[in-house]
């Protein structure tokens, strides 16, 4: 059987090659690779807001004399402005392409850090985060969405790593801008710090006008011809490229015959709200076991990468450095510098080594490291708060517990939490489910981030992070009990993991779940369209 099926799959693999030409190896994925830096690079945006605000804020509370409950607000609420872009860049993405979705997120980054350059109070500050916040969203969701359709299975947890990469080096620019700018007067310092987050989305938007579109919207369209084209470029060989192509026929209901340089999509019957009816039920209201585990693990690895308080690390490290006992601010912010380091030079080691060893082993290492050094730093924060004078061994257990956090946050949750949630949903409900995923990974950052101020003076600093320590125990349980390993396999071929049959070709999956669909003999295309115009971040 192992054979038969091994060499169908060849058969599959070379069926769109000319004639004549014997598939050749590539040696390298350059093209894919370049491709996906440029989509991760939208990233940056956030990450240089998650870095720069943790040191301007210092200055803020200063200049426009706000409480802390303001300050919180203002750090955290970005995270749930960015929901209304991450939901609105499912229907954008799937009606413009992703490409251009991508230089429509630098465009409203763009705006909004200008505006809070150039914020003269609270209420015009927080208008800006508004606007940046939605510019967010729209980076979050589109980059891993990209990256993934244009990768090939072989490299795909190391190119779709690539947003968390780009995150970590925006946080380690905004770090570096917060202590450049800390020497300037304090109403221009902490404008500065903010205003210049705006040069990045320009170069961003033009560079991506040399990049390809997605291969998957280019199919879900119709535009075989294109695809094809896309895909072997991207692809590691031409008969990954066939089958690649194949897949994505299949699971977007085109018939496998169906050859010609553009395919017409024909409406469904049904229509684009029964369309998206279905999905919904599939996949919340009555999903079958399968889906239903699939659903609860992507919600469940967003919801403990950021409960586990990595947003309370990287956002108030110049408050728990302030805590630990460093007073000066330059010192502070250089201190910080230090955290942007160790996070940048760990999320590479988790980028080569992602389809390497895989997602489970790098994801429990992490998840049991991040609890270890959680409860470090607990102790060092809490010896601190029962002394009153400086205790240089509780200072240097608080630093070194604060960079082992970020560390090990960075080979494995930050962005194994992406690439998984992006690869097991079938092709129907992926963007649906990832919208899910999305949302909740955003409330829960948020609430962290609008929470730690009022609940270390609650519980102690120290407490809280005792606290996180017991919710990252709990997560590498969760990841222990209820993750299978995922790599190697193709995005169409998660099924027979989580037993969804047939998600390898959607169009087989709907009509089991829904025997009515039968009827609507068309090329039925089923994109992020109607059914899960939400946020795709795979």
């Amino acid at each position: 059987m192992a054979e038969q099926h091994k060499e169908a799959t060849n058969t599959a693999a070379t069926d769109g090659l000319p004639d004549g030409v014997a598939p050749r190896k590539k040696t390298n994925v350059r093209f894919a690779f370049a491709c996906a830096i440029l989509a991760s690079m939208t990233s940056i945006l956030l990450g240089y807001d998650i870095g720069v605000m943790s040191g301007a804020a210092l200055f803020i509370k200063e200049d426009l004399k706000i409480t802390d409950v303001e300050v919180e607000v203002l750090l955290g609420i970005l995270n749930l402005y960015s929901l209304i872009g991450s939901f609105a860049a499912g229907r954008t993405s799937d009606w413009i392409g992703r490409r251009l979705t991508i230089i429509l997120a630098a465009v409203i980054f763009f705006v909004g850090a200008f505006m809070m350059g150039f914020s003269v109070n609270y209420p015009m500050l927080m208008a800006g985060r508004f606007v940046a916040g939605i510019g967010v969203g729209y980076a979050l969701m589109i980059a891993p969405v990209y990256t993934a359709e244009v990768s090939p299975a072989s490299s795909r947890g190391f190119l779709t790593s690539f947003p968390e990469v780009f995150i970590n080096l925006g946080i380690l620019l905004g770090y570096v801008s917060n202590y450049a700018f800390s020497h300037l007067s304090l109403k221009l310092g902490w404008r500065l710090m903010l205003g210049v987050g705006a040069a990045p989305s320009v170069v961003l938007a033009l560079m991506v006008l040399g990049m390809p579109e997605s291969p998957r919207w280019l199919v879900m369209k119709g535009r075989l011809a294109d695809a094809r084209a896309v895909l072997d470029k991207t692809s590691a060989s031409p008969e990954e490229a066939a089958l690649r192509l194949a897949e994505i026929k299949a699971a977007a209901g085109i018939p496998a015959d169906a050859d010609g340089d553009v395919v017409a999509a024909a409406a469904t019957k049904r229509g684009a709200g029964g369309e998206e009816r279905d999905v919904w039920k599939e996949l919340i209201l009555s999903p079958a076991p399968g889906v239903r585990r699939v659903l609860l693990s992507a919600l469940g690895i967003h919801f403990f990468q950021q409960a586990s308080g990595i947003d309370s690390v990287v956002l108030y490290s110049p408050r728990v450095f302030q805590s630990a006992g460093i007073s000066d601010k330059s010192k502070l912010l250089g201190t910080t510098c230090a955290v942007g380091v160790a996070k940048t030079l760990f999320i590479l080691v988790a980028t080569f080594t992602l389809d390497r060893f895989g997602r489970r082993p790098l994801l429990l290492a992490s998840t049991g490291g991040m609890a270890a050094c959680l409860v470090g730093l607990g102790m060092g924060l809490t010896v601190i708060g029962h002394h009153h004078q400086r205790v240089p061994w509780a200072v240097g257990v608080c630093i070194a517990s604060i960079l082992g956090v970020v560390g090990f946050f960075s080979i494995g949750l930050g962005p194994i939490t992406w690439v998984y949630s992006s690869e097991i949903f079938p092709l129907h409900l992926r963007a649906l489910g990832c919208a899910l995923g999305v949302g909740l990974n955003r409330v829960t950052s948020g609430v962290i981030s609008m929470t730690f101020l009022s609940l270390s003076k609650g519980i102690t600093i120290g407490g809280s992070f005792f606290l996180y320590a017991g919710v990252a125990s709990l997560a590498w349980v969760f990841f222990f009990t209820y993750l299978p390993e995922t790599r190697g396999r193709t995005l169409e071929q998660m099924g027979e993991l989580f037993g969804i049959p047939h998600m390898a070709g959607d169009d087989g999956y709907q009509k089991q779940q829904s025997p009515e669909k039968e009827k609507d003999n068309v090329v039925e295309m089923t994109s992020t369209t109607a059914t899960t115009s939400d946020v795709r971040n795979e």
